[in-house]
């Protein structure tokens, strides 16, 4: 009997629940006749939109701007902003603001989205999450709403800003224009925003902490040194925004870029690579880029973002961890190292096998569609099936014809992408060890 409430309360699957009673939620709330235009939407639409949002994804089976009403965005937006702190973190602040007691299993679902560290100020992390998720986001409708403010009425700008500040703090992709940002290709501003909003959204709120606190230290003139997993986060994201915006520039000068001066090739090839770690907004035509760029933006889909953020994928850590096992193999180290540290042999094994589950999803996933719809190519499948894992929400324009069991299979993909492959194991997994046994070793050929 304790062993079934042990597995009943475990953190992934309070997690996994969260999500899955959210998706429902969102999905009767969009169901209802005043969310849309027209006063109707299919339950699988509903079903898709929803998880969409609350997997913070921006894949969508319906234009946005125009299928749903003004009470429908602002369902969309509140899901989107549920999904993208967590609904645990949203549940518990809630029970703190009521006065109860937080159970362990609750701190727990919460320590394991935002930090690789035990927590000794619980009520301190949610408040500091929430004033900064709200600061943040506060500050980028605001620049928003400066450029806005001069192209539609006041109220207008105020919601088209606040609505595209969250979706890109929270690394959604959703839009309130039809064609996604495409005429603001070459609006400097507009474009720095969104790909600021994406990245500080997508780096962890336990890296934007450690950066604060540094902050305080160097005005206080006092020394920091900044943990393995800042620094593991700092360098794959660097790298795989300028190797990956590198190589696009590059490789579709004449391609897909052609007809665009150089300001507007360059805004370009960095905000496809940024929006693709699981934003979904774009700002061109995806259909028109080279098969080599499409490959680029589907690793960096399949990357995604960083532990504890609003983003999705196998996470830049993750990526990190098999890329620093590898070099250390290469070099010949015993141990693998990185940053002058040893990497803990548990870490590398869920590393190799989130990787593992994720490749297999993916297949999956792309298989079955391609089964149910063989009109389309292996391009356009793979990429929308990635896209969906990785919670991003860019599309080679494929998402509208789907059919219903497609649909159904990317909002599958979504979820299981948002919660995480390894909290889906974890949650359906037995909890208590089947036994201490110990086999005779035998070796296998390997390569």
């Amino acid at each position: 009997m304790n062993i079934f409430i042990k597995r009943q309360i475990s953190p992934a699957r309070i997690l996994a629940l969260s999500f899955f009673l959210a998706i429902a939620v969102g999905t009767a709330l969009l169901l209802l006749p005043h969310s849309t235009a027209a006063h109707h939407i299919s339950l699988i639409d509903a079903l898709f939109t929803a998880t969409s949002a609350i997997c913070v994804t921006g894949l969508t089976v319906v234009d946005t701007a125009t299928y749903f009403s003004g009470f429908g965005h602002l369902i969309i937006i509140l899901l989107i902003q549920l999904g993208g702190l967590g609904i645990m973190t949203f549940s518990t602040l809630i029970l703190l603001t009521a006065g109860r007691r937080i159970s362990f299993s609750g701190k727990m679902a919460v320590e394991e989205s935002f930090r690789p560290t035990a927590i000794s100020d619980f009520p301190t992390l949610l408040r500091d999450v929430f004033v900064f998720t709200l600061s943040i986001e506060a500050l980028g409708s605001l620049i928003l709403l400066s450029r806005f403010y001069k192209l539609f009425s006041f109220s207008r700008a105020l919601a088209l800003s606040a609505f595209h500040s969250i979706s890109a703090f929270c690394n959604a992709g959703f839009s309130l224009f039809s064609n996604n940002l495409v005429d603001f290709r070459g609006d400097v501003l507009v474009n720095l925003v969104i790909m600021l909003l994406i990245i500080v959204g997508g780096l962890g709120f336990f890296v934007l902490q450690e950066v604060r606190i540094a902050v305080k230290n160097i005005i206080k003139r006092k020394r920091f040194k900044f943990s393995l997993h800042t620094k593991l986060v700092a360098i794959v994201t660097t790298f795989i925004i300028l190797f990956g915006s590198a190589v696009i520039f590059l490789v579709d000068w004449n391609r897909g870029f052609c007809s665009l001066p150089l300001k507007e090739k360059t805004l370009a090839s960095f905000f496809q690579v940024v929006s693709a770690r699981t934003a979904g907004f774009n700002t061109i035509d995806l259909a028109g880029l080279s098969i080599a760029s499409v490959l680029i933006l589907i690793l960096v889909m399949f990357i995604g973002a960083s532990p504890g953020s609003t983003g999705g994928g196998v996470k830049t850590t993750t990526f990190g961890l098999i890329f620093a096992f590898l070099r250390s193999r290469i070099k010949g180290y015993e141990v693998p190292r990185i940053f002058s540290r040893g990497i803990k042999n548990e870490d590398l094994i869920k590393a190799y096998t989130l990787v593992s589950l994720a490749f297999g999803l993916i297949f999956a996933s792309t298989f079955a569609i391609l089964l149910l719809q063989p009109e389309f190519t292996l391009k356009q499948v793979l990429f929308e099936v990635v896209s969906a894992f990785g919670t991003v929400g860019l599309s080679l324009g494929i998402t509208p014809d789907l059919c219903s069991w497609s649909k159904f299979i990317l909002v599958v993909t979504m979820y299981v992408g948002r919660i995480g492959p390894l909290t889906m194991l974890y949650a359906f997994s037995r909890i208590e060890p089947a036994g201490n046994y110990q086999f005779v070793e035998e070796s296998i050929m390997v390569g």
